[in-house]
């Protein structure tokens, strides 16, 4: 396989452990990325990540850039989107673990593609399938059927909803999908070079903007999972928000997604939106009473806050 040039764009925020973890992991990856862009959205006087990339940054097989830009995620991509001078693009987590075949498997597969219409490859995270509590609760959505597919990686047209990847057991080989992670995914430059980027409306906290990107290059490309380019997720506490922020995104969010991918809404559309989230907030509701957890109150908060933003100031979402 002749020398691939490969870009890692990996947006951090008060994550220094992780950082220093995955330049690690990403030094035994049989083909070593040509170049890792670090884009840290911590202000100017928390300097942990800078300190932990000058220690570590001379000793990497790979050109290693360290950026500072806020915004969120997205944003951040964005910016090591412009950074990037590979021939391919991998968006990877910074707390997300390669085995060390996972570019090499994405990359064998993007070669056997001679007319290049496939736009991206996300791999599997092999310890993030369902458990049981997670499956229960998709066996509501299908017995009230809240949605009209269930294939994971696929979009709900109707209602609004991505399915998540997540539902997917163990494969081997490829598979289509409408939208992928940015969690573990490696995309052709040419999809960059067509315009494409995180739209800036998915400010902050990152909910879905992933989605959102994937779906509107899924227009003109094909996009695929690869059940043998594995990884793991550590899922890191470190950064994160409250749970009122990210019930409040999982409402306006999803909501300016559906608006933008399936244009214009029907009544139909949106029947079947505020149906499905009227079952999560009664899901979340529901857990509240049982465990007493202070978590789900804030997150149900949030999606009221979502609901009144998006039926009472529907233009700017």
């Amino acid at each position: 396989m002749p020398k691939t040039a490969i870009s890692i764009v990996t947006p951090t925020f008060r994550r220094p452990t992780e950082v220093r973890e995955l330049l690690e992991n990403l030094t035994a990856q049989s083909i070593i990325p040509t170049e890792v862009i670090l884009v840290d959205g911590s202000s100017r006087g928390e300097n942990a990540t800078a300190q932990v990339v000058k220690r570590i940054g001379i000793d990497l097989p790979f050109k290693l850039l360290y950026l500072r830009h806020g915004g969120g995620t997205a944003i951040q991509r964005n910016v090591g989107i412009e950074a990037a001078s590979g021939d391919y693009l991998a968006f990877i987590d910074d707390d997300v673990r390669l085995e060390p075949e996972f570019l090499q498997t994405i990359i064998a597969v993007f070669s056997n593609d001679s007319e290049k219409k496939i736009g991206g490859i996300v791999g599997y995270r092999t310890n993030s399938h369902f458990d049981q509590n997670e499956s229960e609760r998709w066996r509501w959505y299908r017995r009230l059927k809240l949605l009209t597919v269930f294939e994971p990686g696929r979009y709900d047209f109707e209602c609004g909803y991505p399915i998540n990847n997540n539902m997917q057991p163990p494969f081997s080989g490829t598979r289509q999908v409408d939208f992928m992670t940015t969690a573990c995914a490696v995309w052709r430059k040419e999809v960059f070079d067509a315009g494409h980027r995180f739209d800036p409306f998915f400010r902050d906290y990152g909910v879905l903007e992933d989605a959102h990107f994937s779906l509107r290059a899924g227009r003109a490309w094909t996009l695929l999972q690869s059940g043998d380019a594995h990884c793991k997720e550590l899922s890191s506490p470190n950064g994160r928000v409250d749970r009122r922020k990210i019930g409040y995104k999982c409402v306006v969010n999803y909501y300016f997604v559906f608006k933008e991918i399936v244009n214009p809404l029907s009544l139909s559309h949106k029947i079947r939106f505020w149906r499905y989230q009227a079952f999560e907030c009664f899901r979340i509701a529901a857990s509240a009473i049982r465990r007493r957890n202070w978590n789900d109150v804030m997150d149900l908060r949030g999606r009221v806050d979502g609901f009144l933003q998006v039926l009472f100031r529907s233009r700017s979402v």
